[in-house]
Order: C-alpha cells, then sequence, then structure tokens
C-alpha cells in the first residue's frame, strides 16, 4: 500500500478507482439497468458534480456511488477508500478513533464509517449457499465475550435455584462459530445457545453430506446424527486432538478463529454495544475468508470490499448512537 497514491489523497482519482471496479464495461444506472453507454449522457458543467450521469432511459441522474454504502455521503470518496483499505488491511481491525486520527474526520463520523464499512463486509449468505460438502470437514463450537446488556432470565429448570443476574458464563453473549477446514468461516451472534438454535444455525449453513467435527458438548449430539459424519473430542479429559487413520480429529481451526476474533474485540475494539455484535462478526469474517493463506494480498481484500460495497445501504437511523467503539 501506498499511501500517497492518488486513490487516497484525490476525490476525484478515487471515484475513477470506483468505476473501474463496478463499472468494467462503462457506467451502468443503478436505478433501471441501463448500461447502453449510447443512451447514458456524462453531465457537465460549472454546477454539476465530477462522475455524475443520467440515463436517458428512466431519465435519473446517477453516481457510482448510489446504491452503495458511500451513498449521499459528504465525507471525501478518497477518504472511503483509504478507511476501506485500512479496515481490510488490519488483521485484528481499527477502532473508530484510529480512523478518526487518521483521516482528520470526527470520531462520530469515523464511527458511523466503520459500520458501513462492516456492512459492506456483509457476506449473503443465501446467495453464498452452504459451507462444507461431501469430502468436506466443517468444525464448530461456541465462545462467549463480553457482558450481555439484557441479562438472560433462568431457564423453567432452574426456577427455585440460585441465579446471578450479573456475571458468569450465563450471562456472556453468545457467539456460534462455523469453519470449512480451508475454506470460509461464518460467525453469527445468538440470544440463547440451545441445542434447538445450534441446530438451526447448522443446517442453514453447512451442507449435510459434511463430516462435523466438534466439542463433547451436548449442543451437537442430535444434530451431529444429520451430517455423514460427527467426531467429537473430550475437552474435559484434555483431549483436543485424535488421529484416527489418515485424518486428526481437533477443532482447533475454530478456536484459532475466535482466537483473533477476541483479540481484536479486547485489544482494538475494547467495546462493542451487543446490538452491533454482528457487524463485528462480519468483519473478522471477511478478513478470514479471504486471508494470506488463499494467497490473497491486501490489496485485493480492499478491492473486494469496494465492490461488495454495491446494493448495501446502512443509515444513521438505523444504527443508533449506542455501542460506540
Amino acid at each position: 500500500m501506498d499511501i500517497t497514491a492518488p486513490i487516497y489523497t484525490d476525490a476525484n482519482a478515487a471515484r475513477e478507482h470506483l468505476e473501474a471496479i463496478h463499472w468494467p464495461n462503462g457506467p451502468q444506472c443503478p436505478h433501471c439497468g441501463n448500461c447502453d453507454e449510447t443512451r447514458i449522457t456524462k453531465m457537465q458543467g460549472k454546477s454539476t458534480r465530477p462522475g455524475v450521469y443520467n440515463c436517458n432511459e428512466c431519465r435519473k441522474p446517477f453516481s457510482v456511488t448510489v446504491g452503495t454504502v458511500f451513498e449521499r455521503s459528504h465525507i471525501p470518496l478518497n477518504k472511503w477508500v483509504l478507511a476501506s483499505h485500512l479496515m481490510a488491511a488490519s488483521k485484528k481491525g481499527m477502532s473508530a478513533h484510529q480512523l478518526h486520527r487518521m483521516l482528520g474526520v470526527t470520531y462520530k463520523t469515523a464511527w458511523f464509517m466503520a459500520h458501513r464499512i462492516r456492512e459492506a463486509m456483509k457476506e449473503d449468505v443465501k446467495s453464498a449457499g452452504p459451507i462444507g460438502g461431501a469430502g468436506k470437514t466443517v468444525e464448530a463450537d461456541e465462545t462467549y465475550i463480553g457482558q450481555r446488556e439484557t441479562p438472560r432470565k433462568p431457564s423453567a429448570a432452574r426456577q427455585g435455584r440460585p441465579y446471578l443476574k450479573t456475571g458468569g458464563g450465563s450471562q456472556k453473549r453468545i457467539v456460534v462459530g462455523l469453519v470449512e477446514r480451508g475454506g470460509k468461516a461464518r460467525m453469527f451472534h445468538l440470544n440463547d445457545a440451545n441445542a434447538a438454535t445450534v441446530r438451526e444455525v447448522l443446517v442453514r449453513n453447512v451442507d449435510r453430506s459434511s463430516t462435523l467435527y466438534t466439542d463433547s458438548s451436548r449442543l451437537y449430539t442430535k444434530t451431529g446424527e444429520e451430517y455423514a459424519k460427527h467426531r467429537t473430542t473430550n475437552h474435559a479429559k484434555g483431549e483436543y486432538a485424535r488421529r484416527e487413520g489418515d485424518v486428526v480429529v481437533h477443532s482447533n481451526t475454530i478456536e484459532s478463529v475466535f482466537s483473533v476474533f477476541k483479540r481484536g474485540m479486547v485489544g482494538v475494539y475494547q467495546h462493542c454495544g451487543e446490538a452491533h455484535l454482528h457487524r463485528y462478526l462480519a468483519e473478522f469474517d471477511f478478513r478470514y475468508n479471504r486471508r494470506t493463506a488463499l494467497k490473497i494480498t491486501d490489496a485485493d481484500r480492499a478491492t473486494d470490499l469496494l465492490r461488495m460495497a454495491r446494493d448495501k445501504r446502512l443509515t444513521y437511523r438505523r444504527i443508533g448512537e449506542a455501542g460506540h467503539a
């Protein structure tokens, strides 16, 4: 990364960079889909912003930012491109305070930018389809982080028994993680972790023909029977890996995904509003799924992020002011 490159210092160069990513074959109207250059006019004049076009089919003006997370932003586009690269390249994330200092914008603006960029990082699970498949291995596990903002009520089974309103694992935020060995990871924030909620995450996101590796938690016992194979390791007895013929049974891959996530949340972000946790999970998923081990560079990752910014919008009203990090 050359921080002095024009795309990071000049708004017009940044816009042209974005146009090359989104319109490799020329302008396309985001309103009606028209891509006939003879029916698109580039608007010019002293009162017209650079990069504005007019569609002669639907008669609406547009620019490359329409229909993206950058739409209607007063922040120079070069600062958006730089912020996107910084967040895509920083393995454990980049706080809004750091963006605020580096970009020369207010903290509130940097916080809003970071959440819009996380929205762009979000994977469309439905179109991407499940992970795993025949002959592939998927690891699943759950982890607990931070303190719940709304204490969980005791279940019927705990009625009449001591119940801690604060502290303890029962009052932590729950994250369930899935990772295909050599492939993608997906993490989800759940309000409760039980056999039913964990099963829903698994069957919606993991191909049933996969081999499933977990620890010996009862959360996976019944659901594991729905997969081609289900192998477990008993952490309670100090077993973290076991060789079975040519394969090694373990869930250390998902543990390493959780490790990077927790280091980022504790060391970089320090605090995260529970309502926004799913966006931070999307951010760490995005970087893991485009990690260096897959021969993806920081520049590739940043370009992919800018490409994914299309067809996504996130307004300040939707985000709210809770959970600054």
